[in-house]
């Protein structure tokens, strides 16, 4: 029998609240507790007890305060990542920013996936999904990010756009849903 924390970490319908999950949860949010709480002189680039919990986060790479990660396990920073203040990822499944890729505050990255079928959904069954961004990338504040998108080198999501498909490398989206934009706007 595969365990719920197997099935997340293939991508299969899991059960979201299993305890094996739910310790890996606490300790995360206590990395991101002493991360957010740091006088941002003593945090660094990332706080210690943070970094220790990422799968890869180079020493160039930068996350603000008030933070929120579920298991940092799935979570692969580029160099010279920047993640701006309040920024939520939550990385049920692999979410990898590319490097010298500028996330605006507020942005939500999402991995889960609920189930659609509403007794399944009342069970709190899911599935993680994985998010990609690409080198260079500028996401601006409060764009939430869906699960299963790829968002291509150098792109530019606007300011509040929802991310609902991949988006190309070298292009422009904006709005809910995010749609390519001129390249003059």
């Amino acid at each position: 029998m595969t365990s719920e924390l197997d099935k997340m970490r293939a991508g299969a319908w899991y059960h979201s609240l299993d305890p094996e999950i739910d310790a890996i949860r606490t300790k995360v949010f206590d990395a991101v507790h002493w991360h957010n709480m740091a006088l941002p002189s003593e945090r660094g680039n990332i706080h210690p007890a943070l970094r220790t919990v990422i799968a890869a986060a180079p020493e160039s790479a930068r996350i603000e305060g008030q933070f929120h990660l579920l298991y940092g396990e799935n979570l692969f920073l580029g160099e010279e990542a920047f993640l701006n203040v309040g920024c939520v990822v939550l990385d049920s499944g692999r979410v990898e920013i590319g490097a010298r890729t500028m996330i605006g505050p507020q942005v939500q990255i999402y991995c889960a996936d609920h189930h659609r079928d509403p007794v399944l959904r009342g069970q709190l069954i899911e599935r993680a999904l994985p998010v990609t961004i690409g080198r260079d990338v500028w996401i601006g504040g409060g764009a939430i990010v869906l699960p299963g998108v790829t968002i291509g080198d150098r792109a530019i999501i606007g300011a509040g756009a929802v991310v609902t498909k991949d988006v190309p490398a070298d292009s422009r989206v904006v709005g809910n849903p995010a749609r390519i934009s001129s390249p003059h706007s």
